[in-house]
């Protein structure tokens, strides 16, 4: 069954899967998107702040991009969305790290414009092994209904 408008619930989480990172995919994701010193070798991380490799937040916002694709959005009504609202990296992601991706929703109503689908407002959040948040994004996503003007208040 497809997921859509109707089968989203405002404030319910769901687990959408796990990633380690390893520290090829970290030094090829950087080498050709975010070459940084940081996110390409060792002794440019020990150089760093950060005082060792770590992965590109960018990298790190795709790898659960694709969990949400594959757990949620693939099997949708999904119609794209018009943009992210806010992307928090609040902690490096190192090598070995294995983030589990956790996906909520805020809020959802139906579009006055087009009743025949919703705007759904979600934050997926990637902990760590340790239990630590190190990402968060919220994001809008356009959702169709599975059954147009059935969410609509009636006229009276």
């Amino acid at each position: 069954m497809r997921i859509s408008y109707e089968d989203l619930e405002v404030g319910k989480t769901d687990e959408i899967g796990s990633h380690t990172f390893t520290r090829e995919e970290i030094v090829r994701f950087a080498r050709e998107f975010d070459p940084q010193p940081f996110h390409l070798s060792e002794a440019g991380g020990e150089a760093s702040p950060f005082g060792g490799l770590i992965a590109s937040g960018w990298h790190t916002c795709s790898v659960m991009m694709g969990m949400l694709v594959r757990s949620v959005m693939g099997e949708s009504t999904s119609m794209g969305s018009p943009g992210i609202d806010d992307i928090r990296w609040i902690k490096p992601v190192r090598v070995g790290d294995t983030l589990t991706v956790k996906n909520t929703v805020l809020d959802k109503r139906v579009s006055t414009s087009r009743p025949d689908r919703g705007i759904v407002q979600l934050q997926w959040d990637g902990i760590n092994q340790h239990g630590e948040t190190v990402v968060t994004v919220r994001s809008t996503v356009i959702f169709g209904l599975r059954h147009p003007g059935a969410a609509l208040p009636r006229a009276q």
